[in-house]
């Protein structure tokens, strides 16, 4: 999200986790002159996306912003995880297709607090796509997981199926957008009351 009106129209909402996209090849980066706007809550946590930057400008951006998480989208290694570890929260990406081999992200196990697993696209960012959810079965399930990739109010319900698995979060980006990186107020209403009732309710 970049726009001050729209973040705060959703911030309205209480979501747990609202992101900010530093990537500056995305549609919906946040620009050089963003900035939260004022009396963002404390309780939803700020997320900043990054693909393959340094060390040093992500943990610029995390003091500069005040980010809770930092969420890796690139090829990172484990190394770069745990230095940033060391300073921050890291969700870290993974993005999955047919051929997508569960074990080669052990190595990331201390470094990570989440795992994100999205669709696997030609470029980097999300591609608006679900990926087949039944390779989740190869997941070991050590670390809490946020599922994306093409999520919207037609599909959230699906969600009910990966109960016995140690997902932590959805993330929804263009299926609840009006444009990108505006939020649509009554789709995002919708997906969480789906997930209510079918997902997280006791």
């Amino acid at each position: 999200m970049r726009d001050p009106k729209n973040i705060m129209e959703i911030a309205g909402l209480s979501p747990d986790f609202m992101g900010f996209i530093f990537y500056k090849k995305s549609k919906r980066f946040v620009g050089e002159e963003f900035s939260v706007p004022r009396g963002f809550p404390d309780n939803i946590k700020k997320v900043g996306v990054f693909v393959n930057e340094s060390v040093e400008i992500v943990l610029k951006q995390v003091s500069m912003h005040r980010l809770d998480f930092v969420q890796l989208h690139g090829d990172e290694s484990a190394e770069l995880c745990g230095e940033l570890k060391k300073k921050t929260k890291v969700i870290k990406v993974f993005r999955i297709d047919e051929s997508f081999d569960f074990n080669s992200i052990r190595e990331f196990n201390s470094y990570a607090d989440f795992f994100l697993f999205d669709t696997k696209g030609d470029n980097f960012g999300g591609t608006g796509k679900k990926f087949n959810w039944d390779l989740l079965k190869q997941y070991d399930q050590q670390i809490p997981f946020f599922l994306s990739g093409g999520l919207s109010t037609e599909n959230a319900h699906e969600a009910e199926k990966l109960k016995s698995m140690n997902l932590h979060a959805i993330d929804v980006n263009s299926g609840v957008e009006s444009s990108p990186a505006v939020k649509d107020l009554k789709k995002i209403k919708q997906v969480q009351e789906i997930l209510t009732s079918n997902f997280f309710s006791k």
